[in-house]
C-alpha cells in the first residue's frame, strides 16, 4: 500500500438512471488518514457515488483508485484495503452474528485461528456478545448496524466507507462506534462517513465534502468549508431551499 497516493481518489465518476443523472462527472480525493465526512441532502447522490467507490456499482465513466489501485481494473486487490459498510445492501441475515462476521473473515482469506479470535475482539468491541448466536434477521437496525461493522473490519481494511453508520443507532451504540472509528484513523487507517447529522460530523471529520445534484459544491478541511460559521450554515448557505418564518399563524393558535 502506497501512502503517497490519496487513500481514497476519485476522477469523472457519473451514473445515470433512466433519463436523470445521479452522479455528474465528480471529482474529489480523501487524504491518506484523514476522517472525511460527505454531506448533502437526500438525492444529492452519496450513496451512488460511495458505491462506485467501492466497486459496488459500475459508473457509466470516470475512475476510483483507493491508495492508487483502479477499484475496476484491479477489484480483487482495491477490495482487500476497503472495508465497506453500504446503506441499503442486504446482509446474509440468516446466520448468526457470529457467523456473519467469521463469513466476512473467510472471504478475505484470513486464517481460522487468527479469525477466531479477531471475531471474539469484535463482538466485544461493538458490545455484541450476548447476540452472537442469534440470527441476523432478528437484530434490531442498531444492532445490524453493528454486526455489519464488524463485518467491514474483520479482515482490517485501511480505508473504511460507511453509508450512514449511525442511521437508527441508539447513543451509547453511537458513541462506542465513533470511539473505534477514531482509533482506526488515529491508528493510520482512513475513514471515509456519510451522514445527514452536520453536528456529527462536524465534531468527528477533519475533511468534509458537501453533495448536491450529482456535484462536490466544496472540499477541503473541516475548517476551510465551515469557515467563520458551522458547518450546518455553510450547508443551508450552499445548499438553499430553508424557508423562513415560523409557518402558518393556526400552527401557534391555542
Amino acid at each position: 500500500m502506497d501512502t503517497h497516493f490519496p487513500a481514497l481518489s476519485l476522477r469523472g465518476l457519473t451514473k445515470r438512471f433512466g433519463g436523470g443523472v445521479a452522479v455528474d462527472d465528480l471529482s474529489l480525493d480523501v487524504p491518506h488518514g484523514s476522517f472525511f465526512g460527505l454531506v448533502g441532502p437526500n438525492g444529492a447522490g452519496k450513496t451512488t457515488t460511495l458505491s462506485m467507490a467501492t466497486g459496488l456499482l459500475r459508473p457509466d465513466a470516470g475512475a476510483a483508485f483507493v491508495h492508487g489501485i483502479d477499484v475496476w481494473q484491479q477489484p480483487g486487490d482495491a477490495k482487500r484495503l476497503i472495508g465497506n459498510l453500504a446503506d441499503g445492501v442486504d446482509l446474509y441475515d440468516r446466520l448468526t452474528g457470529e457467523q456473519l462476521i467469521t463469513y466476512s473473515g473467510l472471504l478475505f482469506g484470513l486464517d481460522r485461528d487468527v479469525l477466531r479470535g479477531r471475531v471474539s475482539d469484535l463482538l466485544q468491541l461493538l458490545d455484541l456478545q450476548d447476540a452472537a448466536g442469534r440470527i441476523v434477521a432478528d437484530y434490531s437496525a442498531g444492532m445490524t448496524k453493528k454486526i455489519a461493522l464488524a463485518a467491514a473490519l474483520v479482515h482490517s481494511p485501511r480505508l473504511l466507507v460507511l453509508d450512514e453508520p449511525f442511521e437508527s443507532v441508539d447513543p451509547v451504540s453511537a458513541a462506542n462506534i465513533r470511539d473505534i472509528l477514531e482509533g482506526f484513523a488515529k491508528g493510520g487507517g482512513t475513514v471515509v462517513v456519510s451522514s445527514h447529522s452536520m453536528d456529527l460530523v462536524e465534531r468527528m471529520c477533519d475533511h468534509v465534502a458537501i453533495m448536491a445534484g450529482g456535484r462536490v459544491l466544496v472540499a477541503g478541511t473541516m475548517a476551510q468549508v465551515r469557515g467563520a460559521g458551522d458547518l450546518e450554515t455553510r450547508f443551508l448557505d450552499l445548499i438553499g431551499g430553508r424557508r423562513s418564518g415560523g409557518g402558518p399563524a393556526w400552527l401557534g393558535s391555542s
